[in-house]
């Protein structure tokens, strides 16, 4: 199956506006977080997001509170900073038996911007199918620790990262070269264009009743807590003193 990833050229054109801003902006967090405008919530030209189901690289539990769904381009600078924002907020959420928050990655490759997001999140499921859903999060991990994005990473150092958590090196390396996730990489961006992605990360955070509030890009810790606490019915403030 080919591999077309591409974008609208509205993504392109905003990408560009906003390495201006990267350029000539100030340096504060904020002006840097969301790569492209604002993500628009569901209408009648989009689909609701998928909830989570079994098929998916989840931690948390299915079933929890709330869920934060993320599609996700391994190169991508905002992507990097949100796994970040995202691995604080399981820990702050979660606890012991305790899971009120579940965390959903999904495969959303912007090609025409990263040309090297498709085969790593290819490789992120060969991972996953060689060691299950630990080391698919595992191998996600390492790639974003590891490329300092905008297609830095060296691909030659994917099957290292293979092995670096435990996996069999020729076996990750097959399974890559096979294109046998080709098409399934392919789908999760597709869904995400239908849900109205229009860049990355683009993130959902489904409530208890099924409600879904879809952030602007890659938001702050703080931002993210909002959104959270208002479907567990909780303060981020009350609960950071407790």
């Amino acid at each position: 199956m080919p591999k077309n990833y591409g974008v609208p050229l509205a993504i392109i054109i905003a990408g560009l506006l906003v390495a201006g801003a990267i350029m000539f902006g100030g340096s504060g967090r904020g002006l840097n977080l969301t790569p492209y405008p604002s993500q628009p919530a569901a209408n009648s030209n989009t689909t609701p997001i998928r909830p989570a189901d079994e098929k998916d690289h989840l931690l948390g539990h299915l079933g929890s509170p709330v869920t934060v769904i993320e599609y996700s381009d391994l190169e991508c600078p905002f992507c990097k900073m949100f796994h970040l924002t995202m691995q604080e907020a399981m820990s702050y959420y979660n606890g012991g038996e305790e899971v009120q928050v579940s965390w959903v990655f999904r495969n959303f490759p912007l090609v025409s911007l990263h040309s090297k997001a498709p085969h790593e999140a290819e490789a992120a499921e060969c991972a996953g199918e060689l060691g299950g859903n630990t080391k698919f999060w595992a191998y996600v991990d390492k790639v974003f620790a590891t490329t300092p994005s905008n297609d830095g990473l060296d691909p030659a150092l994917l099957p290292t990262f293979a092995e670096q958590i435990g996996l069999n090196k020729k076996a990750f390396t097959d399974c890559l070269n096979s294109g046998k996730y080709t098409a399934k990489v392919q789908a999760s961006y597709d869904e995400a264009i239908a849900a109205g992605g229009t860049g990355t990360p683009f993130v959902t955070v489904i409530g208890p009743d099924g409600k879904q509030t879809t952030l602007p890009g890659a938001v702050p810790l703080d931002q993210l807590k909002t959104v959270i606490d208002g479907y567990l019915g909780t303060s981020s403030t009350t609960t950071a003193t407790q």
